[in-house]
Parts: structure tokens; sequence; C-alpha cells
């Protein structure tokens, strides 16, 4: 061999399981008169350091995602006077959400639901295709895990170097390696914290406000909340967010079928697996590629390992693809003994033949595709053609309504009239249902059932309305009428039905 191969102590998720089934396995008798634990502990998992494809592949999504994330807040955009000019923003006291070009209103929430809904039924089409690259690389979780994992390399050293560390009793060293690493831990985890909140708030006056230690209660609330949740979930808690926490890998299977790619252990060409003695490596008829070295699990962030089958606690990382190509090219022997590949495949190979085209085109991704094209060209086509004024009446309920001295009925409403333009706009407000009614708004004169009412830019305009009506007109407790708003120059017109209220007749 020309490099030696080192076989590694395991601790892992699967050896735990061994033990379980160990414990539950024996007589009754051997377990008689000790408490049995409800729950067993938890095997800190220790990934080793490893390079190749998939590696670099995660190190350019960690570092695409964690730019985006640090540096759309800093994003200009120009939306005029009075405007604010950050790209992304959800303003809460505004009640306003801007992406860019596109404003949103707290009446257009539903925009958020179709968003939703895009990025559930694209996660769903990309699971049926490649399996859980979405957990593997793209993950708020594994990013920060990653990130965090990297510190720890960074400051305690590799694998064995870290497990050597948390075996020796304390000392000053010891110490100030811990002390170093959770400090940078708690940086990462403040940024994050702090990065989040610029998203509901001015990044530059955010930070301004920070530094000068003159930013709200509430903002350091909210950052001290993320900062501990970073901290915990990403230094802590890590594979066991994905194991217990997350719901995605309880029903993600569902996604599966035959032809969709997964990270696989080739069975039929590592069989059967032993070590690898001395002289043995040109002689590989009476075995299989697999030489038992547990790199693969050595590298694993969750702990486990890949030669089991499928498992709820893979996320398809595919580092031990690259750890067990190493050792593969280290023996001289064919890479890809465990691979990203389809179960089709795999039969195919393990029954010796011809490998099937991968079928990209199948119901299942038809039909995501269809339903996501369908979701994401309604929002499109409702963005596009949406109404850049609305209104809202609401009646007043005490009293319900009045009657006149010359036994006319009256009554008051509450017109709201929503400007989503960055311009001053005139609107003429009309009434129709009731036959001789008539319209009054306060210092605005009204021509019968019309009047002119302007609304300033991107604003709600208030006004108090009173239609009269005569008696002879009322037709009972609740008469069904209509107020429409209408834009003179753009041709824009939105309608609102309410009702008229009278006495009984």
């Amino acid at each position: 061999m020309s490099d030696e191969i080192v076989v590694e102590e395991v601790s892992s998720v699967r050896e735990q399981k061994e033990a379980l089934k160990r414990r539950e396995e024996a007589p009754a008798g051997a377990t008689a008169g000790r408490d049995q634990p409800l729950y067993a502990d938890r095997v800190k998992v220790y990934p080793r350091k490893v390079w190749g494809t998939f590696r670099r592949l995660k190190w350019a999504a960690l570092g695409l995602l964690l730019a985006i994330y640090y540096l759309v807040p800093w994003i200009r955009w120009d939306r005029g006077p009075g405007a604010p000019d950050q790209a992304v923003l959800i303003d809460m006291p505004s009640r306003r959400a801007y992406f860019f070009f596109i404003e949103i209103w707290p009446q257009e929430v539903y925009y958020l639901t179709g968003l939703l809904i895009l990025a559930a039924v694209g996660l769903f089409f990309v699971t049926s295709l490649a399996g859980r690259v979405w957990c593997g690389y793209a993950c708020p979780q594994t990013v920060w895990t990653d990130l965090f994992m990297w510190v720890e390399r960074l400051v305690e050293g590799d694998r064995n170097a870290r497990m050597r560390l948390d075996r020796q009793p304390f000392s000053v060293g010891k110490l100030a390696r811990k002390a170093t690493k959770h400090g940078i831990w708690l940086l990462i985890a403040f940024v994050t914290g702090g990065a989040w909140i610029m998203y509901f708030k001015d990044a530059p006056t955010l930070v301004h406000e920070l530094v000068t230690f003159r930013a709200a209660e509430s903002v350091w609330l909210f950052i001290g909340l993320f900062t501990f949740t970073t901290y915990l979930l990403a230094g802590w808690a890590r594979e066991q967010v994905c194991t217990y926490m997350c719901p995605w890998p309880r029903f993600q299977a569902a996604m599966f079928d035959e032809d969709t790619l997964i990270v696989t252990y080739q069975r039929w060409r590592g069989e059967p697996r032993g070590k690898l003695k001395k002289g043995e490596n040109d002689d590989w008829s009476k075995r299989g590629d697999c030489i038992d070295c547990k790199a693969c699990v050595a590298v694993c962030p969750t702990g486990i390992d890949i030669r089991d089958g499928q498992q709820l606690e893979c996320i398809n990382c595919a580092l031990c693809i690259d750890a067990c190509n190493d050792v593969m090219a280290k023996l001289g022997r064919p890479g890809e003994l465990i691979t990203y590949d389809t179960e089709a495949n795999q039969i195919a190979q393990e029954q010796g033949n011809p490998r099937p085209r991968y079928k990209l085109i199948r119901i299942r991704t038809i039909f995501y595709a269809l339903l996501f094209v369908g979701v994401a060209t309604v929002m499109l086509g409702q963005l596009l053609f949406r109404n850049t004024l609305d209104i809202n009446v609401l009646h007043d309920r005490n009293p319900l309504f009045v009657t006149l001295s010359n036994g006319d009925i009256r009554n008051g409403y509450t017109v709201k009239l929503l400007n989503k333009t960055r311009e001053q706009r005139t609107f003429v407000l009309s009434f129709a249902g009731l036959p001789g009614a008539t319209m009054d708004v306060l210092e605005h004169p009204a021509d019968g059932d019309a009047v002119l009412l302007i609304a300033a830019p991107d604003s709600v305009a208030t006004y108090d309305v009173q239609v009269r009506a005569p008696r002879s007109e009322s037709v009972g407790e609740s008469h069904p009428v209509t107020f429409t708003l209408t834009d003179p120059y753009k041709g824009e017109t939105v309608t609102y039905k309410s009702v008229f209220r009278g006495p009984e007749r």
C-alpha cells in the first residue's frame, strides 16, 4: 500500500443503537434489580476533517449563503423621497415589506402564503430529484453548524485531538482552548442575530445605534434571543436538531422513488468487507472493496454508518463519498464505493445489467413542476395586475343610524383609501344602491352621490362619510349599497359592498 490506512475508533450513533439492542436482547435476569433508563444519553459526534469534491461544494455553498445573509441588508434601492432605501426590508412600524422594486402591504399577506407554498413545492421537487440536498448544503442549521465545526477544528484540532482534549482532566490549556472556541461561537452568533434584525430595521441606522448603545430594548432582546438560539443549535445541539427537532426527515422519504439520487453504499461491490491484511492489497478476488476502516463514519456530521443503508439521520452531505474515495485511491481501487446514485441503478449493477438511463421526467417530478409553475404564474399575475389603490369601508356601530328632523335616515361610515404609489392622488368616491341618497364628507364638497378625495403618497387616507336617504327610500333594517373608488387619471377602479341601516318597516 502506498499510504497507510488509519482505522479510527468511531463513536457513532450506530454503536449506540447496537448497545441498546444488546441491552434489549439480554436475558430478563441479567438486568433484574437495575433501573433501565427511559432515554439514551447522547453520543457526542467528532467529525473528522475531509477534503474532496463534495467538501468543496459545501464550502462554496456555505460561503455564498453566508454572504447573501450578511450582505443583503446593506444593498440600497432608491424608492424616492420619504421611502426607505434598503433593498430588502420588513418595516414593522410602517406595516410594509420591501423587496427591491416590490412593496407589499398588510392586505397583501397572501403573497407570503404563496412564497411559502412555492418554497415547499420547490423543496419537494428538488428532493424527488436529488434527495436531501437542502439538508446537506442549504439548510441554515447545516450552514451554521458547518461554520461552528470549522472554528472548533481550528481551535482544538481535528477529530482525534478533540477526543483527547475532552478526555483530559481540567487544565489551564484546556480552559483556554474551550474559552476561545466558545468566544468565537458567541461572536458569530451575535453577528448572526444582529444581521437578522437588519432585515427589520435599516442596517446603517441599527449599527450606529448598537455601537452608541442607543438601540431600543426590544432590539437588544431579539439580538440576544437569536444569539442564544444560534449558539445553542449550531454549537451544542447540532445533529440532534436534524434527528429529533426537524420534522422534514420524517416525511422526506415520501418524495423518494427508485430514480431519486441519494448517497448510497454499493453493497454488491463492497461486501464481504473486512480488515485488509498485509500483502492482500493485490488480491481482491475473494473479498469486497470495503476494508472496514470506518473513514465514512468518522467524517459524518451526524455520526451514522452509511453502509447500514438509508437512515433518518443522513442529510446527504456526501462527505462520506470524499472520505471513501480517498481511501480507495490509496488502495489503488476504483472510487465511488460510496456514491450518489439511484436505487434502480444499484439494482441493475448488482444483477450485472446495463445501467438504466436516469429518468429526470417522472410522474412526481412533472406534478411538482406543474404545481410550482402554476402557483408562480398566479402570484406573478397578481403582482403584475394588482391595483395600486384600495378601499375599506367601516359602518358606524353607535348609532347604526340617525333619524333627522325631516324624517330622513342618515348612516355614518369610516372610509379608508389606500394609495400604494409614491405620488399624491385624487380619487372620485361614489355611492350607489339607494335611490335618492346623497353623500357628504366633512370639508369636501359633494356632487350628489360622488366626491373628490385626496390621498398622500404611499399612505392610507381616512374620511368620515355620511350617507343620507329619504325615509321613503329606506327599505328596512339593512339595504345593500356599494362604494366605488376611481382614479380618473389612471382608470383604476375598486368597489366595496356595505349596507345602509334603517328602522324596521
